[in-house]
């Protein structure tokens, strides 16, 4: 079979690679088999919005751009369950779940380009994630095309059909080392009937109290967003403290019950919400929040994962470490997201955001960053006790590393060819 290659891309720097649009999953399969005749690797591609993440491509191979996998397969809509192609985008599959008024509540930046196969293979979540879950939490069937060529698949298109193994879950963040996900089934949810976001304003000072406050109240939020200062001033808010969005998603009476139960749980600590967003009039600021990670003009964007117990602290430290920080945690889940700006200081900077991060047991990893500052800066950060076994994984599904090769974590270390 011969493929229309006039097209090529750069991946994270490394190219320019030859790009193939296959329109089925034979396609995708016999893609597969011939890069792996020929020696190539294989990097599965969507829109485009996070090829940045990890390290660089280490061999010459085929970009597979999966856009034109985009069916709606099956959608049983009483079921609460649909069945697409791994390159529909999020605002076209959003947009045929609201026409039954469902949805998927996970949030995926610029769902206008990236694809739910993408999604999926960097596991993206957002502000929701801390009220409704992640990819893992939604996924009960997956298709993937593997190293030979073949179709495997897990799970099912009924929710209570799983058995064994839950490989669904193996694929989900594996950044498309192990396999190429061409069908997902998914579970979905009901539009809720009443969506609010509150704004709070929280002194660094009152910052861990306030937090503590929100974790223990009697409501349940779906999102507890924190800014910095500079990071609510991009976004339009006017305040010199640090902002707390906290949103409610449910049925009319019980978001109304949890607004007013808040308010006076947060009025025994002399706090108070300065503005409420209701129903469509949120959306925006909802929109906001999930793109932040990928906007902006800043060249390196790390994530800290820390206990939600120290959130607080490791967000002062941060804003110290960092003057005029950039920051947006999702706070009810330990994910601090950062902008670095001041490239001269990276290096220094990160090395003193991973001692700390030590103490609460997280991570620091880069979402974003140079090419060239990749090695010095250690896009994954230090060796996890996970990795050795990840390595084993990859090691069994795709034993001569046609897949996304040296983009992950199990990277050997020094390991940067050029392409031919």
């Amino acid at each position: 079979m011969i493929w229309n290659t006039s097209q090529t891309r750069l991946i994270d720097g490394f190219g320019p690679l030859p790009v193939i649009r296959p329109e089925s999953v034979a396609e995708v399969q016999e893609i597969v088999r011939q890069a792996a005749a020929r020696g190539e690797a294989v990097y599965p591609v969507g829109g485009g919005t996070l090829l940045n993440l990890g390290w660089s491509p280490t061999r010459p191979g085929v970009a597979v751009d999966l856009t034109g996998l985009s069916q709606v397969v099956d959608y049983p809509a009483r079921d609460m369950t649909i069945t697409v192609q791994a390159g529909i985008t999020l605002e076209k599959l959003q947009s045929l779940l609201a026409a039954e008024r469902q949805r998927l509540p996970v949030d995926v930046p610029l769902p206008g380009r990236s694809s739910l196969g993408g999604a999926l293979a960097a596991n993206v979540s957002g502000p929701r994630r801390f009220g409704f879950g992640t990819f893992r939490d939604y996924v009960i069937g997956i298709s993937v095309v593997n190293d030979r060529g073949e179709v495997i698949k897990a799970g099912g298109r009924v929710v209570k059909n799983v058995a064994g193994y839950d490989l669904c879950k193996l694929y989900v963040g594996s950044l498309g080392t192990l396999g190429i996900i061409v069908q997902v089934t998914l579970k979905v949810r009901p539009v809720p009937e009443a969506s609010v976001l509150l704004a709070v304003p929280v002194s660094g000072q009152k910052l861990a109290e306030a937090l503590d406050r929100i974790h223990a109240s009697r409501t349940r939020p779906c999102a507890i967003e924190l800014l910095s200062p500079a990071t609510a001033d991009r976004m339009g808010f006017s305040t010199r403290d640090w902002l707390l969005l906290i949103g409610y998603e449910d049925n009319r009476a019980a978001v109304a019950w949890q607004v007013e139960q808040l308010a006076r749980e947060l009025g025994e600590i002399s706090l108070a919400a300065n503005r409420i967003w209701r129903d469509g009039d949120s959306q925006e600021i909802w929109a906001q929040l999930t793109d932040w990670p990928l906007g902006g003009d800043a060249q390196i964007v790390c994530k800290a994962s820390v206990l939600p117990s120290r959130t607080a602290s490791f967000c002062c430290l941060t804003a110290a470490v960092i003057p005029d920080a950039e920051i947006l945690v999702h706070a009810g889940s330990g994910i601090v997201l950062g902008r670095l700006r001041d490239m001269a200081t990276a290096s220094e900077v990160l090395l003193r955001l991973r001692n700390e991060v030590k103490t609460c047991g997280g991570s620091v990893i880069l979402l974003r960053c140079p090419p060239e500052l990749k090695p010095s800066l250690d896009v994954w950060g230090e060796a996890h006790e996970a990795w050795p076994l990840m390595a084993e994984i990859k090691a069994k599904l795709d034993p001569a590393d046609l897949f996304n090769p040296g983009r992950f974590v199990f990277k050997p270390p020094g390991s940067s060819p050029s392409p031919r």
